[in-house]
């Protein structure tokens, strides 16, 4: 297993790019191994770090279909039911409570 080569902070060759990046750019890793590795140092823990892929080997991305749209805001709007009390929240649902906070909380909706 060959390693991965190393760059600094804002050091990267040209050529490369992270996800964002490509992103950005309308296009995809599109299956292709990592390239290298970014990484940006810390003071007290370990660096951030980041992957790089090549912009060359990159793919279109993928054009969004009605289908895919509307699958989409169907996943969203299930993120904004409260299992609890049954209601849209109207926000997206913190998945650290599992419910909306009038339900989470009910003592300090009550006293507001």
């Amino acid at each position: 297993m060959a390693t991965l080569p190393v760059y600094r902070w804002r050091l990267a060759p040209d050529g490369l790019a992270t996800r964002r990046q490509l992103r950005a750019l309308g296009l995809r890793p599109g299956g292709q191994d990592v390239a290298a590795q970014l990484e940006r140092p810390r003071r007290r823990r370990g660096p951030l770090v980041a992957y790089l892929y090549s912009i060359d080997a990159a793919r279109p991305v993928r054009p969004m279909t009605a289908r895919r749209a509307a699958a989409l805001a169907k996943a969203n709007a299930a993120r904004r039911w409260c299992p609890t009390c049954r209601r849209d929240a109207g926000y997206i649902i913190p998945a650290s409570l599992g419910m909306c906070t009038s339900c989470a909380y009910p003592d300090e909706q009550r006293a507001a």
